[in-house]
């Protein structure tokens, strides 16, 4: 066993197994200088201080590269893929030299994405085509993520890289394909699409997994990647949001996993061109301090508020300025003075602060203010008093 420095990383040092390693990578160096490539031979897990740490990521508790630069993939990223190939592969450097000194390889079929459907093809079968082009992406066993994917940006830029995913048709990970059952289910009406997160412990390694909840119908699903099949696709066939849940904490069970904590969002808008933010963990849930039925009931319960909020962004996609009224009215007793059913603006008119001041007018919205929180009787002008009213028969805009 022989001691091979490496002069680009200082005293990081790499242990050959054998000399005909080295030769490939000799070999394989010299190539890659002729084609304009220069490699890094860089270890991901050793981490040296001297690469960019912004560049790397941490899934299933391996590190892992980001490209970051897009598209077409520039000569360091694809030097330091391919780099990690060949530390993973039984046949190290030469397999590397082997694929890549080929100049004969077959041409790589692009498979076709769902874009559209025929109106006679149900929301279950419309999932299982878009599943299914996930599935002929493939997983990305290379230990660098062609797509990056930053949870703070607005949905109509993941849109736009989830376009990339379908021009490139490269392998994509369970968070690429998120992005990608998003923006192929937009428009399906009445469907709610809403990110589900685990986080697993086997043995001493901490595991995160994402995929993408959706609704329809009064069933439950689910789309996504990973290198189990159950724990990716479900079919639309769960009646409550805990079955769905239940099933993946059985699968996880079945490779010896611990679920640790239990992450659900809310409803990703449909409008490609939005710039909201995907709630990733409005709920968070941590088993181990939850007995099955309680965890049960915090599930049905989010399911509740999904599907609520859900219809009320069907109703606004229609009728927009029904939803404006709404958003600007809020219930309170009903009083006998003409300024208690006035918006702020009018209190402000000229008309009627010269009479009153503007004191008066902030006083009238105090007290508005406080019959809304309170709910009590208030003594009005005439000299009798007003019994407390349903809070859904009046109103005040303020």
């Amino acid at each position: 066993m022989s001691r091979q420095p490496l002069c680009n990383f200082g005293t990081l040092v790499r242990i050959s197994d054998s000399e005909e390693e080295d030769t490939d990578k000799r070999k394989l160096k010299k190539k890659m200088k002729r084609n304009g490539t220069q490699s890094s031979l860089h270890d991901a897990r050793s981490r040296p201080s001297t690469v960019n740490e912004e560049d790397q990521r941490e899934e299933n508790g391996v590190w892992f590269w980001v490209n970051k630069n897009g598209f077409p993939v520039d000569d360091m990223t694809w030097g330091r893929m391919w780099d990690h190939v060949a530390k993973i592969h039984p046949d190290g450097y030469k397999m590397v030299s082997t694929i890549r000194g080929n100049s004969s390889l077959p041409q790589v079929p692009v498979p076709q994405a769902p874009m559209s459907f025929s109106p006679s093809l149900s929301i279950l079968e419309r999932l299982e085509k878009i599943q299914n082009y996930m599935n002929t992406l493939q997983y990305n066993h290379t230990g660098t993520q062609f797509f990056e994917i930053k949870k703070n940006r607005p949905i109509s830029g993941l849109m736009e890289v989830a376009k990339d995913m379908i021009r490139e048709s490269l392998p994509i990970k369970c968070l690429e394909a998120i992005i990608l059952g998003v923006f192929l289910t937009n428009g399906m009406m009445g469907m709610e699409r809403f990110p589900i997160s685990f986080k697993t412990q086997f043995n001493t390694n901490i595991h995160r997994h994402v995929v993408l909840g959706v609704y329809h119908a009064g069933r439950y699903g689910a789309l996504g990647m990973s290198r189990r099949d159950d724990l990716m696709y479900k079919p639309l066939i769960y009646k409550t949001l805990s079955e769905l849940i239940i099933d993946y904490e059985r699968a996880y069970k079945k490779y010896w996993h611990d679920v640790k904590k239990i992450k659900i969002g809310l409803p990703i808008p449909h409008d490609p061109h939005s710039y909201e933010f995907i709630q990733w963990k409005t709920l968070t849930l941590t088993c181990s301090r939850l007995t099955q039925q309680e965890l049960i009931k915090e599930i049905d319960t989010h399911a509740t508020e999904i599907r609520t909020r859900g219809k009320l962004c069907w109703v606004y996609h229609k009728e927009p300025t029904l939803f404006l009224h709404k958003s600007r009215s809020w219930s309170v007793p009903q009083t006998n003075s003409p300024r208690k059913s006035m918006s702020i603006a009018d209190l402000d008119h000229p008309r009627h602060s010269k009479s009153n001041g503007n004191h008066s007018s902030q006083s009238s919205f105090t007290q508005a203010i406080k019959l809304y929180q309170g709910g009590t009787t208030k003594e009005v002008s005439t000299g009798k008093k007003k019994e407390g009213a349903d809070l859904g028969e009046y109103q005040i805009r303020i």
